[in-house]
């Protein structure tokens, strides 16, 4: 029995878990600001924010290769510095990246225009400066839909292929991916090794999955508790108003 290389399923988990913690922090960074912009200015950013998102994966890929290709200027740049990102496994980091970042940025959007400003204009004539507002009101009020981009942004980079097929390849032991062996396997009819991984990469899927179905059960629940305690305090209060 041939033993099985593993190494496509930690190169996927470090690819995917990176870039989603990058797009976490951009996609907030760009939703919160995008979010106070004039209507033409918001709607001519979503326009390039957005746009990986409706390329075909291999042009995206095609795209980076013409910024980033070791004979670009961008490229020949971050040589300079022993930068590659080129048939280099963290080269999938930044195609998974540009093609997650928009399903983070759009629903933190959303979540952020969702908020009501009325909390954070309470929270200011009680003198609380806009980082604690940010990250201890306006955040955990939008955490769902903040939860469901992070979650979307990962499963997006762990099952990406187009983008980085094009820019980093499959080279076994350095840049494989889940993605690129389920490819390279089918194609020299290992259909057994293709539908392993396949198997491999559901499984994680939907592990990923139940575990945000999970959190938001609770969270409802949470919600739900804390709803009836307010009521039966003001049912409390009212009752004993009544009394007097």
């Amino acid at each position: 029995m041939t033993a099985i290389d593993w190494y496509p399923l930690w190169n996927s988990l470090r690819i995917a878990a990176i870039s989603c913690a990058l797009v976490f922090f951009l996609g907030i960074f760009f939703a919160y600001y995008a979010a106070k912009l004039p209507r033409i200015i918001k709607g001519i950013l979503d326009v390039i924010l957005t746009l990986p998102m409706v390329l075909p994966p291999t042009v995206c890929g095609y795209f980076l290769l013409l910024i980033f290709g070791a004979r670009r200027p961008v490229g020949i740049f971050l040589m300079q510095f022993g930068v590659k990102f080129v048939m280099t496994w963290y080269g999938g980091i930044l195609a998974a990246a540009v093609v997650a970042f928009p399903l983070m940025y759009r629903t933190a959007r959303g979540a952020f225009e969702s908020f009501d400003q009325n909390l954070a204009y309470s929270a200011q004539t009680l003198g609380l400066s806009n980082t604690f507002i940010f990250w201890r009101i306006r955040m955990p009020a939008c955490r769902q839909g903040i939860l469901a981009g992070t979650v979307l942004a990962f499963a997006r980079a762990l099952g990406e292929y187009g983008a980085t097929s094009m820019l980093i390849g499959y080279t076994p032991g350095r840049t494989a991916t889940i993605s690129t062996t389920v490819y390279q396997l089918w194609r020299t009819n290992d259909e057994r090794g293709a539908m392993f991984w396949v198997l491999v990469n559901l499984a994680i899927s939907t592990v990923v999955l139940l575990t945000v179905n999970m959190m938001e059960a609770r969270q409802k629940r949470a919600a739900g508790n804390a709803a009836s305690a307010r009521n039966k305090m003001h049912k409390d209060a009212a009752e004993k108003a009544v009394g007097k």
